[in-house]
C-alpha cells in the first residue's frame, strides 16, 4: 500500500474486508450503505470500460476493482472530493485501473472514440431543490441535493455515454422510482432489474436499486426485497457476507 498525505480533518478507514483503505473526513459526505449496495448490485463486465458518476470520494470505483479487471473512471464535480478519491486510488496502488476525473457530468466527454462505456454506475443526489431549506455546508448540500445535477441530467448523461447493450445501475430513494423509470425510457434506457431495500421486514422500502440496458427490450425482473436489519437489529446475512465476508455481489 502506497503512502499518501492526509490533510487536516482527514482519516483513513477500512473499506470492508478487501484490504482496501479510503480517505474520509467529517467535513464532507462519507460513503454509506447505498454506495456499497450499488457497487455490489449490477452485472459487471470482466473487462472493458466502466464509469462512476457523482463518484464522491471514490468508494464505488474502489469496490468495483474487487469484481473486475475493467478500466474504471470516476467523475466528481467537487475538487476536494475528487482529490480525496484520487489519493485513495494511489493509496491502494490502483492508479493503473482507476482514474478520477474532476468535472461536470453534464458536459463530460470521455477520451477515445464511441461507443464509450460497458457499465455506468451512479449514486446521485437524492433531493430536489424544492425539498426543504439547504442549511448544510457546500459538500453535504451538493451530495444530498440536486444542485450540480438533476435526476434527468444524470439519466441523460448515462444514455449519452453508454454503448448499445451496455448497462446503467443506479441507487436512489424508493419514492423516486416512477421518475427514474419514466426518464430512463425517455432516454432509451430500459429497466431490467429492480430491487427494493427495506430497513427491516415490515417497513416500507427507503432505497431502490435499478439496472437498465441501453436500447434493451421491455422486460423487467423484480428481485426479492433486501432487508438491511433482522429482528435482532443486526445486519442480515446477505449484508454480513458483503461487509465482512468474501462476497462481492448481491444475490438475485
Amino acid at each position: 500500500m502506497s503512502k499518501v498525505t492526509l490533510h487536516l480533518s482527514e482519516r483513513l478507514d477500512d473499506l470492508l474486508t478487501h484490504e482496501l483503505k479510503i480517505i474520509q473526513s467529517e467535513e464532507v459526505f462519507s460513503f454509506s450503505i447505498d454506495a456499497v449496495l450499488l457497487a455490489r448490485f449490477p452485472k459487471v463486465p470482466k473487462r472493458g470500460r466502466i464509469l462512476d458518476l457523482c463518484t464522491g470520494n471514490g468508494v464505488i470505483p474502489l469496490l468495483l476493482t474487487t469484481r473486475t479487471e475493467a478500466s474504471i473512471e470516476g467523475i466528481e464535480i467537487q475538487p476536494r472530493l475528487a482529490d480525496m478519491a484520487r489519493r485513495s486510488v494511489e493509496l491502494n496502488n490502483l492508479s493503473e485501473q482507476v482514474q478520477i476525473i474532476e468535472g461536470d457530468l453534464k458536459t463530460f466527454i470521455p477520451e477515445g472514440s464511441r461507443p464509450y462505456y460497458d457499465l455506468i454506475t451512479v449514486n446521485p443526489p437524492y433531493m430536489p431543490l424544492t425539498t426543504g431549506d439547504i442549511k448544510e455546508n457546500e459538500h453535504f448540500a451538493m451530495a444530498r441535493h440536486e444542485i450540480g445535477c438533476t435526476l434527468e441530467d444524470v439519466i441523460q448523461t448515462c444514455a449519452r455515454l453508454t454503448k448499445t447493450g451496455g448497462r446503467v445501475a443506479m441507487v436512489h430513494r424508493a419514492s423516486r422510482l416512477v421518475d427514474i423509470i419514466s426518464l430512463m425510457r425517455v432516454y432509451r434506457l430500459e429497466p431490467k432489474r429492480i430491487r427494493f431495500v427495506h430497513p427491516k421486514e415490515g417497513a416500507e422500502a427507503n432505497m431502490v436499486l435499478v439496472e437498465a440496458i441501453r436500447d434493451g427490450k421491455p422486460d423487467v425482473r423484480l428481485l426479492p426485497p433486501l432487508f438491511v436489519y433482522n429482528n435482532n437489529n443486526e445486519y442480515c446475512q446477505e449484508l454480513m457476507d458483503i461487509y465482512y465476508g468474501e462476497e462481492t455481489e448481491l444475490g438475485n
